[in-house]
């Protein structure tokens, strides 16, 4: 029987209280290992580590998603704090910048995930608007603090996500930053009825994709599908080191 690709998850690192036991805690809602496992891959979350044990990780792993969680550090990109910018997260922000990187290096197959989208962008040199309805002009897109809100997307013809999703799409959506400058190799191929850029691709690459929304929360399992199944060709392929 063939083993299932084995996908990492990033993870947050937050107090946390079960049990009898209230202290810092690596962890992340079930709804992303519920995902992956759905579109059968095997799970394995990465919590926060040093940078110099990316390569060590990614040695294991046939797919990498990037989770949700805090705002990027604004000096991550050379631009100076919006006071609405969240706390700086150095922790998640280095690991995770490096996991960028060392898969994008790998041509690991890779999705991307709110704040994940971020991170990838940022990686690629690009560079985020720190408070989105400063542009837009509402709050549509985090209208409630803890409740994922709902809006359309439209998806560009022919893009990985609109093979998967369709070239409309109603998602889950709880952000207030986004992509402004795109990274080096991104292509935006969604976008939220008000311009905001909700999916990016970098068509050079094996399976690269980001998505502003959250497709573990809301109709998002032919995504994953399509992602685990680029984990499995990946893992197939085994082309210039072990997989």
């Amino acid at each position: 029987m063939r083993v299932a690709p084995r996908i990492g998850l990033t993870t947050y690192r937050e107090p946390a209280m079960w049990g009898v036991w209230d202290e810092p805690a690596d962890l992340l809602p079930v709804s992303y290992a519920a995902s992956v496992e759905g579109a059968g891959g095997a799970a394995l979350l990465l919590p926060p580590a040093r940078s110099e044990l990316v390569a060590a990780v990614l040695d294991g792993l046939h797919g990498l998603v990037l989770a949700g969680g805090a705002d990027v550090d604004p000096a991550r990109y050379d631009v100076e704090r919006d006071s609405r910018t969240g706390p700086a997260r150095p922790d998640r922000d280095s690991w995770e910048l490096a996991l960028a990187r060392g898969a994008l290096e790998r041509d690991l197959p890779l999705l991307a995930v709110c704040r994940g989208m971020q991170v990838l962008n940022v990686a690629l040199g690009g560079a985020l608007v720190q408070h989105l309805p400063d542009v837009v002009g509402h709050e549509a897109h985090c209208p409630s603090i803890g409740v994922h809100a709902r809006h359309g997307v439209s998806l560009a013809q022919g893009s990985r996500v609109a093979a998967s999703l369709g070239e409309r799409a109603d998602v889950a959506t709880y952000h207030h930053q986004s992509v402004g400058r795109l990274g080096r190799q991104l292509v935006a191929v969604g976008w939220a009825d008000d311009g905001t850029v909700e999916a990016v691709e970098s068509p050079a690459a094996y399976w690269v994709v980001g998505v502003q929304w959250h497709p573990e929360v809301l109709g998002g399992a032919p995504l994953f599908a399509a992602f685990v199944a680029a984990a499995a060709a990946y893992r197939d392929e085994a082309v210039g080191f072990e997989r």
